[in-house]
């Protein structure tokens, strides 16, 4: 008789609807994880039912599999879990939390499928190791967009930088120049995704001649914002024209401001401050340099249809392969 898996015994449907749902939990806690990974898990029942959803809310506080665990204690279901679905490789190191694997192997869990390896070189396999010889059974589920989830960790990890997004919005004149007396010129929609992008972002770069032509915020205001994040302001102005009216206001509004030259050296900056990603939004010149460096990793082009303001815009995105 051929041996049966513990995870051939839960359907591949459940599976996928446990990693969907530890997926949604983590792009929840997107920009809100540095410099820690977002990071969801659900913990699933011998039927392969959803017991409990949870992601890693923030450095210092549980992480996603140790929250989930404990909400199933709280409600009264630890000893129903028979498989954890994590997106990312459970630690197996002390932090300022105590290793995730410690607290699967506290549960009766048969099995862990993981959404994507640890790609820090320090600790690569150890957690999957280490439940594997536990006696736990340990899968690998990966895809494309649990790759994407913790591609900025990874790049931090690997290459001591920040995954660099850069925003554009064209107008059907194919500049980047809103109408005059107005700061944007793309559609509602469009605006929510500029948002979605700011909140993700540890620092947002922008240049002196933005600053002066539309005297910009850059506060998240049409998504919902984490509760007291800082993120860092950089700005590109060798001339140092951006009045300090500005940069006051700016720190006011929470911001960090530094001023830079060099993109590296910014770059350089924000993973020292502990940041993740990064957002320019910036003028023609700026954009243009950015796009010309080699650091930038996804390129975000929304550009204006014809029609009223309200059309959809047309929105590329594209993923640079280093």
């Amino acid at each position: 008789m051929s041996h049966t898996t513990v995870i051939e015994r839960i359907s591949q449907a459940d599976i996928r609807a446990g990693m969907r749902a530890a997926l949604s939990a983590a792009r929840e806690c997107e920009g809100a994880t540095a410099p820690n990974p977002p990071v969801g898990c659900a913990l699933l029942d011998a039927s392969g039912k959803i017991i409990t959803t949870a992601a890693h809310h923030g450095a210092g506080q549980l992480h996603a599999e140790a929250l989930a665990i404990k909400q199933a204690r709280e409600l009264g279901r630890v000893n129903d879990i028979h498989t954890v679905v994590v997106t990312l490789e459970p630690c197996n190191h002390h932090g300022r939390t105590p290793p995730c694997t410690e607290a699967i192997l506290a549960t009766p869990a048969k099995s862990v499928i993981i959404g994507a390896r640890d790609p820090n070189p320090k600790v690569t396999g150890g957690g999957a190791a280490l439940l594997h010889a536990k006696g736990i059974e340990v899968v690998f589920a990966e895809s494309t967009e649990l790759q994407r989830l913790i591609a900025p960790f990874r790049k931090v990890a690997k290459l001591g930088l920040p995954w660099l997004t850069v925003k554009q919005a064209i107008n059907l004149q194919g500049t980047m120049i809103p109408p005059q007396g107005e700061k944007t010129f793309t559609s509602p929609a469009s605006l929510n995704l500029a948002h979605q992008l700011r909140r993700r972002a540890d620092a947002i770069i922008t240049g002196s001649g933005t600053i002066l032509a539309d005297d910009p915020h850059f506060t998240v205001r049409n998504v919902e914002d984490f509760p007291n994040k800082r993120r860092k302001l950089i700005l590109f102005d060798r001339r140092r024209r951006v009045p300090q009216a500005y940069v006051d206001a700016a720190t006011a509004r929470g911001f960090t401001i530094e001023f830079h030259h060099h993109l590296g050296e910014a770059l350089h900056s924000v993973v020292a401050g502990g940041g993740l990603e990064v957002l320019v939004e910036a003028g023609p010149l700026l954009t243009a340099h950015v796009l010309a460096s080699p650091f930038w990793d996804e390129h975000v082009r929304i550009s204006q249809t014809a029609g009223t303001e309200y059309d959809g815009d047309k929105i590329d995105h594209v993923l640079r392969n280093h």
